[in-house]
């Protein structure tokens, strides 16, 4: 057995698709992580109170959230969720792409709310990708998707920080949408279209024969989707992800400006701040998607929710902007290792038919907090300051601890989906 396969449990030939969806996450993230370096710039330039800048954070969200009520559906019912990968990074590129001929917010605005599309159009098909073709393995293949989540997270703010010196912030967000349209390409070509491990040699040529059979009819759907809302576990879980969700959104909203206007910091310099942050995620996910594997979810998620909730309560304490970095890399570390392991855990809770309603359930709950995390942080930050909305977001944390206690011990599948 080789060391791989002892530390992971799959043999390295065996992680092809598990690197090829974590790299489509990456992408769909390095849109977002270039949308939020370009914020403090954007709000510069278009003179944008810190409430204006927030309600543009809040419209990825709210678009977000909108998608959620139907790409789970339409994950489950054509069973088609490579095509669906493909389209979310397609449409996403296109709408970064157009950030160049924008003049105004109100040609900003539509473009953002594509982007927030791309990004909950995404998870529904790639982690109940992931979760149908690797059960036993499940959270260290969705803590590569994660990895990939915060390697996207973390290069952009380093390349567009950079780029940044030298070009417009439209000719930035012009230059950030190729990578994403080469990734798509790649995932087009190179990704199987089954979910079925005994087919791993299915690829994008067998897309009409396989991706058809794994989809579910619509009397079925709707009978699992009734049972799976009222599953006690499901909603709770969703409640957890929901509330460190919104802390997440907040963080991302506020540390650039944060950094920029408090702590003074250039825009390269702000750039390799936020990267250290995802960068500690990228180390974090892996470690602890294979550790729940073997112990469960629960202690890893309470573990790494505590130690955040004190973490992000400390960093307004800092006045060195050298030392909040190192705050940072511990933040990014405690915070982003989390974020697989409840996706994981959420899989566990779910038939595998159902995956993808289920993921969009989670995010659709998600992006209800996620949106108002910036709206109260503008009004908070316009009424006593910045620093004010590092304690909003701690309480945050709090209250998904509470709600995790809450949780019950239960983690194996009981909704019914036939």
């Amino acid at each position: 057995m080789s060391v791989v396969q002892r530390l992971t449990g799959l043999h390295w030939r065996e992680q092809g698709p598990i690197v090829l969806v974590g790299m489509g996450h990456g992408a769909t993230h390095w849109l977002l992580g270039t949308f939020y370096i370009l914020l403090p710039f954007i709000a510069r330039q278009l003179e944008l109170s810190y409430t204006e800048t927030g309600l543009l954070v809040s419209a990825v969200h709210i678009s977000s959230f909108g998608t959620n009520l139907f790409s789970g559906l339409v994950v489950d019912v054509t069973g088609r969720r490579v095509p669906i990968l493909v389209a979310s990074l397609s449409i996403g590129a296109m709408a970064m792409g157009g950030f160049g001929t924008a003049n105004g917010v109100l040609s900003l605005l539509p473009l953002v709310v594509v982007i927030g599309c791309t990004n909950n159009l995404w998870h529904p098909a790639a982690i109940s990708y992931l979760s149908r073709r690797f059960p036993e393995t499940r959270g260290y293949a969705l803590s590569i998707h994660a990895l990939g989540a915060n390697s996207g997270d973390a290069l952009a703010p380093l390349a567009i920080g950079a780029a940044l010196l030298w070009l417009s912030w439209t000719q930035a967000a012009m230059a950030a949408c190729v990578p994403t349209l080469v990734v798509a390409l790649i995932l087009f070509v190179a990704l199987p279209r089954s979910t079925s491990q005994s087919q791993q040699g299915a690829s994008a040529g067998d897309a009409g024969s396989t991706g058809a059979n794994e989809g579910m009819s619509l009397a079925a759907y709707w009978r699992g989707l009734t049972a799976l809302v009222r599953d006690r576990a499901v909603l709770s879980l969703c409640l957890v992800a929901a509330l460190r969700t919104m802390t997440q959104a907040g963080l991302l909203a506020f540390l650039p400006l944060y950094l920029s206007n408090d702590l003074g910091a250039g825009p390269l310099y702000l750039g390799a701040a936020l990267a250290a942050m995802q960068a500690s995620g990228v180390v974090a996910a892996p470690i602890a998607g294979a550790w729940s594997d073997r112990i469960g979810r629960r202690p890893i998620v309470l573990a790494g929710l505590s130690a955040s909730t004190v973490v992000v309560a400390s960093l307004v304490l800092i006045g060195s902007a050298e030392v909040f970095v190192v705050g940072l890399s511990v933040l990014g570390f405690v915070l982003f290792a989390v974020r697989p392991v409840i996706h994981s855990w959420m899989m566990d809770l779910t038939p595998p038919n159902l995956g993808g309603s289920a993921t969009s359930l989670m995010f659709g709950s998600q992006a209800m907090l996620a949106t108002a995390a910036p709206i109260i942080g503008g009004l908070i930050a316009d009424t006593w300051g910045l620093v004010s909305v590092f304690y909003f977001l701690a309480g945050g944390l709090l209250a998904a601890n509470l709600a995790l206690v809450l949780l019950p011990l239960s983690t194996k599948a009981k909704t019914a989906a036939t």
